[in-house]
């Protein structure tokens, strides 16, 4: 059975960077699309960035454009989120989800990472 598990997440000042991962187990990595989601108190989860099976394609909210990166190591079965130049309005859980395609759902979410960022 497939599972996402994210770490790297803190308490981090306005301003810093941190660098999430989620690691994959259960699945082909390489088959799936990944994609990171945050999810704050009280909203709705959104869309924070995918990343195409190979690497080679990448896909960002507005909000974390020029900020965020992510990437992936297909050998280690990991996906990763580089934040950086946090801002207030970034704190909130983030979460790891796969699809085999733009036709399929995002599933098999992982537990989360809180990212809290203080001033």
């Amino acid at each position: 059975q497939a599972q996402l598990v994210e770490s790297g997440g803190g308490l981090v000042q306005a301003g810093g960077s941190l660098r999430l991962s989620c690691a994959a187990s259960g699945l082909t990595f390489s088959n799936y699309k990944m994609g990171w989601f945050r999810q704050a108190p009280g909203k709705e989860r959104e869309f924070v960035a995918d990343i195409s099976r190979s690497g080679g394609s990448t896909n960002y909210a507005d909000s974390v454009k020029d900020r965020f990166t992510i990437s992936r190591d297909n050998a280690k079965n990991t996906v990763y989120l580089q934040m950086n130049s946090l801002k207030l309005e970034d704190t909130a859980v983030y979460y790891c989800a796969k699809r085999m395609s733009a036709l399929s759902n995002w599933n098999s979410w992982g537990q989360g990472t809180q990212v809290t960022v203080s001033l």
